[in-house]
């Protein structure tokens, strides 16, 4: 691929997609970057180049999508959570024999002093609420409040970009609002809701961890929803610099 102007596919929404779609566009003798959003937020932060929204079908429509579009590499820079979108970039790939890197920033680390609850699921940190408070704040974004949809004798404090899919618990207040975000004011905002539990998803980033550092202050129980898992076989970097890198040696 030397010598010519490589196609690269950003599988985004995520703020290292945004970037990566910005560090790739900044040289487009080199590079033509088109991002893949997957449409759930309404007024996304578009990057720069060729922007598509929606869904590709499947693996079967992303692999169509990849050879009708000459696809070089695909780099999936979506959330940790759309094991999804990640495992269908996986079968794509690999059914066009196009490379595939997954860039998945860092996860969250317990400090000194965290009430951590590690739970796999939305489903299982619904069933281990009830015995850590009774005013939540949860963070988990507006999609899957199904989950706790059942809970109906705990206050929920939900917090998302746009408005949450129902349905949800009886018992909510929706915040609408978007990171980043700071310690002080998570501190106002927990002391002001009186919550005594955070919910939140292993999201990683700096943008929205004031939360647990709030939390980690006030002394309060924070159940964790970890990660899926990343296909097998899918090389993984941290960071823009480490995707670039990756990038700069297959087109060598």
């Amino acid at each position: 691929m030397t010598g010519r102007q490589r196609h690269v596919l950003v599988l985004g929404g995520t703020t290292e997609g945004r970037r990566l779609a910005e560090a790739l566009a900044a040289d487009p003798a080199a590079w033509r970057v088109t991002s893949s959003l997957a449409g759930r937020v309404e007024r996304p932060r578009l990057p720069p180049g060729e922007v598509r929204t929606g869904g590709f079908g499947g693996p079967a429509g992303l692999a169509a999508w990849l050879r009708a579009h000459a696809v070089d590499v695909v780099i999936d820079a979506t959330h940790p959570f759309a094991g999804t979108m990640s495992f269908n970039a996986a079968e794509a790939a690999s059914a066009t024999h196009v490379p595939l890197l997954a860039l998945r920033r860092p996860g969250w680390v317990a400090g000194p002093g965290d009430r951590r609850h590690p739970v796999a699921s939305l489903a299982e940190a619904a069933r281990v609420l009830p015995g850590l408070g009774r005013r939540v704040f949860l963070t988990t974004g507006r999609t899957g409040l199904g989950a706790f949809a059942g809970v109906t004798d705990l206050w929920f404090l939900v917090r998302s970009v746009d408005a949450p899919e129902p349905p949800h618990p009886p018992l909510t207040e929706v915040l609408l609002d978007r990171g980043p975000f700071t310690l002080d004011g998570e501190l106002e905002l927990m002391r002001r809701h009186r919550v005594d539990v955070l919910v939140t998803k292993d999201s990683g980033g700096t943008a929205t961890a004031p939360k647990l550092a709030a939390a980690r202050e006030l002394g309060l129980p924070v159940v964790v929803v970890e990660r899926p898992p990343v296909p097998e076989g899918v090389p993984v970097v941290p960071d823009v610099a480490g995707a670039l890198e990756w990038l700069r040696a297959r087109t060598a």
